[in-house]
């Protein structure tokens, strides 16, 4: 099964972050087949020259705008492969596929767009700051080849800011993975490898600010695929301050709330584990960014 690696990038992000991300993705000792690199509106000379390194005659750029649908991607894709060379010795080198967005469209619309440009059926995503372990890719592409019912899978992570590691994240899988997902997302997102036509069944991603995740895979869920985890931690990510403060305020809770009607309404909460969900995540969203902290600090520990 060939496999390729999803990444979105905009132009506040780290050049240097994107570099490692990159590097660990051509590390990998199962290589990827193709890297599809979303840029999310204009990137900086710095970006440029990061992914520039990556680009051979291979290379597919491809230019999009924010109301392109399924067919005119497609279309895209289609005419760009047409065009481009297939010379030259690559080796075991992935292909780099670069959707290219002349404006910001925020991370779900470039995911959902990155998900129809993937030619493989196991897409893996991957954060533009984040580092996967060698053994990620084919960690995952094992398990999904001996466990065909399986359709989006996780593993854990290791959270670390600069030389500091904060410490493991391990999501449960199998039967508690879905009374999990009733509260919490059920999968770290940076460390999923999951198969592309559940994805496009499912709806794809969605615009949903800070729960594109969240909110696909509870879709995922509804729509009778299975999720499932491994204890295997196969992602390094980074975790600033600023992870705190963007889990906060107004705008973010009422999504997080939005979402909470939207699971009830699919069915995957009772009218009990509503009302429960929707207290517990009133209090950790509303709550002074110190409690917050305190907050998710308890919930690392329990897993």
């Amino acid at each position: 099964m060939g496999i390729s690696v999803l990444i979105s990038v905009y132009g506040g992000a780290n050049a240097e972050h994107l570099g490692v991300a990159l590097e660990s993705i051509a590390a990998q000792t199962l290589p990827a087949d193709e890297i599809v690199l979303m840029e999310d509106g204009p990137l900086g000379a710095a970006h440029r020259d990061v992914i520039d390194a990556y680009a051979d005659e291979r290379t597919l750029v491809i230019a999009l705008e924010p109301g392109d649908d399924r067919p005119s991607i497609e279309g895209k894709r289609a005419a760009a492969v047409a065009s481009a060379g297939c010379g030259g010795d690559a080796g075991s080198a992935p292909r780099l596929v670069i959707g290219r967005f002349s404006e910001n469209v925020q991370l779900g619309r470039a995911l959902a767009a990155g998900v129809i440009l993937c030619s493989c059926p196991l897409i893996a995503r991957m954060d533009a700051d984040d580092v996967a372990l060698p053994e990620r890719l084919a960690t995952e592409a094992a398990f999904l080849r001996e466990h065909p019912e399986v359709s989006v899978l996780g593993g854990a992570i290791e959270e670390f800011d600069g030389d500091v590691v904060k410490g493991t994240k391990t999501i449960p899988g199998g039967e508690a993975l879905r009374a999990y997902a009733k509260f919490r997302c059920p999968v770290n997102h940076m460390t999923v490898m999951m198969r592309r036509e559940a994805i496009l069944g499912a709806g794809n991603y969605r615009h949903f600010p800070g729960l594109e995740d969240y909110e696909l895979w509870s879709r995922v869920l509804a729509a009778g695929y299975v999720l499932d985890n491994i204890p295997d931690v196969l992602v390094r990510a980074r975790c600033d301050s600023g992870f705190y403060d963007r889990r906060g305020g107004d705008d973010y809770g009422h999504r997080y709330l939005e979402l909470r009607r939207m699971q009830r309404e699919w069915g995957l909460l009772s009218r009990r584990e509503h009302l429960k969900a929707c207290a517990a995540t009133a209090a950790m969203v509303y709550a002074p960014r110190s409690l917050r902290k305190l907050f998710y600090k308890i919930l690392r520990r329990k897993g």
